[in-house]
């Protein structure tokens, strides 16, 4: 409306944006097992196991620390399947937000 000052919109009055990427985020330094397969066998396997912790997500990969050695991995997200977490998981708030 003319003569209206909009308001900041802030993060809460977002709509939940529960991608995996986000997840992952929201979940890092948490350690957990990560299964990702692919078309081609790779060393022999088409699937492949990570016992470590999310260092970072994007859109399309995520960044694993394998927790034995050190050792860093850069999946495509395409490749993921499914994750295993050894303690709760950080989510986003499930409650209905109030309607301004």
């Amino acid at each position: 409306m003319p003569g209206q000052q909009m308001q900041p919109q802030t993060v809460a009055q977002f709509r939940e944006e529960s991608y995996i990427e986000n997840i992952f985020r929201l979940n890092r330094g948490k350690p957990g097992t990560f299964y990702f397969s692919f078309d081609q066998p790779v060393d022999g396997s088409n699937t492949k196991g990570v016992r470590g912790v999310v260092e970072a997500a994007g859109r399309d990969h995520v960044i694993l620390r394998e927790l034995r050695t050190n050792h860093r991995f850069l999946f495509p997200m395409i490749y993921f399947d499914y994750a295993e977490f050894d303690e709760e998981l950080a989510y986003f708030n499930q409650q209905p937000q109030p309607r301004p």
